[in-house]
């Protein structure tokens, strides 16, 4: 054998013992079974409540701060110790993320597993804390009358694609170790309150990642399984199967990827604050941003949080997701010190509007998930929990907005004192405003207005002052047959001491403007 010969074949031996390693790594399958002491389930359940914490404080200085871009490497991101602790007092708010999660969960501690859908949704809308885009529409839709699912759908929630429900279904994953598909049935009944299509994607799929990561370790093989749980032709698979390829293209550079997500997926056509804008609350390309943190970190928690903040739009709602599923795949115990140094006294102190602390939680978690697991035919004995692990599948398939496309915003100077009409050509609107109080005033107000369409009245709507019982959008009418169309509104109840603000009007269209 000459020199070359026996060079290559050394070459070739090592290559063919690299790629078995690696293939060993690899998770190509589920396990049918997994048995869990109550320890090992309780320290995962801990760890993806304390990983979403994490995550928010970590990402809270920069939500939409850096839309349609993203962080610099050579800007710090701040972490120290005790930071959860001084943001909980400081900025109370910035924990939606937790509290929504939080309502749902203290529902469930009130009223067992099988708590009505009303439950749910009154007890988000007729909480004291402040709501946007998709939640707020719910609210306003349940506090008026239109319940859950309607509450969530399209025609009747202009922001139904929002994020809003993939920040709270941390609490559906978690308690359904190891069970995508019954993690998606809870998301069924609880995020059809306030989304629907890839909207409600957001938080079957945020689900389902949080359910794997309590049987494999494997993040590329937990991120292409949970995708399993929604329809291929939906336009958030296609996304995050995007993603995948592309790191598979770019293993080493996730600028690469953000540059050819903002190529093809940034483009929010349904959000009236997105249209026309850099800034994207759409649940599809944040999820994107989510998955885009889990894969190039490799494990590392704290280079998947960094990434998934860096990535820009909602910074602060896409960390906390990969820092509960982080912290649930790795245990409470094995989050790095670092990181839990950030949770110094903070896990004692109740979130706002909430009666409920971190280690609270992390004892109602394990006793729903135990419940859960009993429920979808697992057993709890001997301080053992066995959990018969579940083959995801598909949820049925929806599209919100479909073959609507914004086409033009025309702006509104002034307000709106008794009647307002515009023109559009078009397929449908969106008229933008918000129902005010003068400065000097502080009771609050509730106008009465009615909508018109091409002279046939359509609605009579509440407009209040009150900033939690608000309506985002003053009225909103679509798909309509393509043509003109004449909307007029006119205020019933005029009062001096109070007014109506017109932002915009947004109109939609068959197809895309050229």
């Amino acid at each position: 054998m000459n020199k070359f010969t026996f060079c290559y074949t050394l070459l070739l031996c090592w290559m063919m013992s690299s790629n078995a390693q690696t293939a060993k790594k690899s998770t190509t399958s589920l396990p049918k079974t997994v048995t869990f002491t109550n320890e090992q389930l309780q320290d995962k359940i801990k760890g993806g409540w304390a990983g979403q914490t994490i995550g928010v404080t970590y990402g809270g200085p920069y939500e939409f701060k850096f839309n349609g871009t993203f962080i610099q490497n050579y800007q710090p991101l701040v972490w120290h110790q005790g930071y959860i602790k001084e943001t909980m007092i400081q900025d109370p708010g910035l924990y939606d993320d937790l509290y929504m999660d939080l309502t749902f969960v203290d529902v469930f501690e009130r009223l067992g597993l099988d708590a009505p859908v009303d439950s749910f949704a009154n007890a988000f809308a007729k909480a004291g804390y402040k709501l946007w885009h998709a939640n707020q529409a719910a609210r306003y839709n349940i506090l008026n009358g239109i319940k859950a699912p309607e509450s969530g759908h399209w025609l009747n929630n202009p922001h139904a694609d929002c994020i809003d429900y993939q920040i709270e279904a941390d609490y559906a994953g978690l308690m359904s170790p190891g069970m995508p598909n019954a993690a998606s049935a809870i998301s069924d009944k609880i995020g059809h309150i306030m989304n629907y299509g890839d909207g409600w994607y957001g938080g079957v799929y945020i689900g389902a990642l949080y359910s794997l990561a309590f049987v494999s370790d494997d993040i590329p093989f937990i991120i292409s399984e949970a995708l399993k749980t929604i329809p291929q032709q939906s336009d958030y698979y296609q996304c995050i199967s995007d993603v995948i390829s592309w790191h598979k293209q770019y293993p080493d550079d996730w600028h690469q990827t953000w540059f050819e997500l903002q190529k093809k997926w940034s483009n929010d056509r349904s959000c009236p604050n997105g249209i026309f804008n850099s800034f994207d609350i759409d649940a599809t390309i944040n999820s994107a941003y989510v998955v885009m943190g889990l894969l190039y970190g490799n494990g590392d928690f704290g280079k998947s949080l960094e990434i998934a903040t860096r990535s820009g739009q909602d910074a602060d709602c896409n960390p906390s997701s990969v820092g509960g599923i982080l912290g649930t795949l790795l245990g409470y115990s094995k989050i790095p010190d670092y990181w839990k140094s950030g949770l110094q006294g903070a896990e004692d102190i109740d979130f706002k509007y909430t009666t409920i602390s971190l280690n609270r939680v992390y004892d109602i978690g394990f006793k729903h998930a135990l419940e859960n697991v009993k429920r979808n035919g697992g057993k709890v004995d001997a301080g053992k929990v066995t959990i018969p692990v579940q083959a995801p599948k598909a949820v049925r398939f929806e599209k919100s907005f479909p073959d609507m496309y914004p086409v033009a915003v025309k702006d509104i100077r002034g307000n709106i004192k008794k009647d307002f009409s515009f023109d559009f050509d078009g397929t449908g609107f969106m008229l933008r405003g918000e129902a005010k109080k003068k400065n000097d005033i502080d009771k609050d107000y509730v106008f009465e207005a009615e909508l018109y369409l091409d002279g046939k009245k359509i609605e009579t709507a509440k407009l209040p002052t009150d900033f939690t019982t608000r309506r985002l959008e003053l009225f909103w009418k679509y798909p309509l047959p393509k043509g003109k169309h004449t909307v007029r509104i006119n205020i019933l109840n005029p009062d001096k001491n109070y007014y109506v603000r017109g932002i915009s009007y947004i109109v939609f269209s068959d197809k895309p403007a050229k």
